[in-house]
């Protein structure tokens, strides 16, 4: 990859002045994600949206003129960078190209948020890594679950050890579209679940397993399933597609006390507590007979005051640009989920085969 060299010696010096009033932050993608950033930045008083690009004309014309009226209009992201016209640049692309822009973004000085997965191999993630820290220019990825409301309250559920000891984690997310060529229900959709996973539990798998299966094309898998085994015995499964009559996104979560639900489509029961577990049967006299009993209890269903965790995101990557704070979703964040994916990726060219983590 190589850097634009186009006003580089001024991007590198600019000064905490320049970032006094506004930062300016361009958006590079305004297809199926790209708006939604470009909305929430521009209603960020802190923040000017500076430049919008796209290759389709019509798409970030169309971006522009409904979300950031005034932002330049750019078809060709080379001419964005060397326009000199931001200190931070927001990746809303293909995942198959974020290296190559990721890597143009940093060496022209700017900071990067980029959408996930951070790349589409370790190697590559790791080289974005180390330039970041180079150029000491922020780089972070848009694990937009890792600023839900929702996951963050069972993240202090479980600290607080409300469900006992966890057991396993069962992940549905699945939907009817859309239908993607390019990219397959792992690589699409197992990045969210990662990250949400790695936040929960404080830790990365230590074994992976998966099977894919093409049902629409011959080489891209639509429908996933993947198993995942982590420290201390804790398992996850989960089932992606994009070929499935309902839109599901539900994460069930078993404990040895209680039992959670997260149901992310569901507009007053997010959060379901279920006091519910299996127990030792006190009344149990022979060794013959079943030594546990299911319990049943009351279900409980938190209050939560939602904000949309995209906005969290967006103000949060300004923070860090401001003041140099490392991301709660940084590269070594984003590196750890691609490291999963691609394991899960040589585990469904071998049939399912068990591929271990280091």
């Amino acid at each position: 990859m190589e850097p634009v060299e186009a006003a580089n010696a001024r991007r590198l010096c600019y000064s905490a002045n320049a970032m006094s009033d506004e930062l300016r932050v361009a958006v590079i993608g305004c297809g199926h994600w790209g708006p939604n950033l470009v909305r929430n930045f521009a209603s960020l008083r802190t923040v000017k949206v500076s430049a919008v690009c796209d290759a389709r004309a019509e798409a970030v014309e169309r971006v522009a003129q409904q979300q950031a009226p005034g932002a330049r209009v750019f078809t060709d992201y080379h001419e964005l960078l060397a326009a000199n016209l931001a200190e931070a640049v927001v990746i809303a692309t293909p995942p198959m190209t974020h290296t190559q822009l990721v890597g143009d973004a940093l060496c022209a000085g700017l900071h990067v948020l980029v959408e996930k997965p951070l790349a589409m191999s370790v190697t590559d993630c790791q080289q974005l890594a180390a330039l970041a820290e180079a150029r000491q220019r922020t780089l972070m990825v848009g694990h937009v679950f890792r600023y839900n409301d929702a996951v963050i309250r069972i993240k202090e559920i479980l600290d607080a050890g409300d469900l006992g000891d966890l057991l396993y984690v069962h992940s549905k997310r699945v939907n009817l579209g859309r239908i993607q060529t390019d990219l397959n229900a792992l690589w699409s959709f197992a990045p969210h679940d990662l990250s949400i996973l790695r936040y929960w539990l404080g830790a990365d798998p230590v074994r992976v397993s998966a099977r894919g299966f093409s049902c629409l094309h011959s080489e891209v898998e639509d429908v996933a399933f993947v198993i995942l085994d982590y420290p201390g015995h804790i398992r996850a499964h989960l089932h992606l597609s994009w070929l499935d009559p309902k839109k599901v996104r539900e994460m069930t979560l078993v404990g040895s006390r209680q039992m959670l639900v997260y149901d992310d489509v569901s507009a007053d029961a997010k959060l379901q507590i279920h006091d519910k577990g299996v127990e030792a049967a006190p009344d149990a006299h022979s060794f013959g007979e079943l030594m546990t009993h299911v319990r049943a209890g009351d279900l409980l269903i938190p209050h939560l005051t939602v904000t949309e965790p995209l906005r969290k995101e967006c103000t949060h990557f300004v923070e860090c640009c401001r003041t140099g704070a490392t991301p709660l979703t940084d590269a070594r964040d984003g590196l750890a989920v691609v490291r999963v994916l691609e394991a899960a990726a040589q585990s469904m060219q071998r049939d399912g085969a068990i591929v271990e983590l280091a």
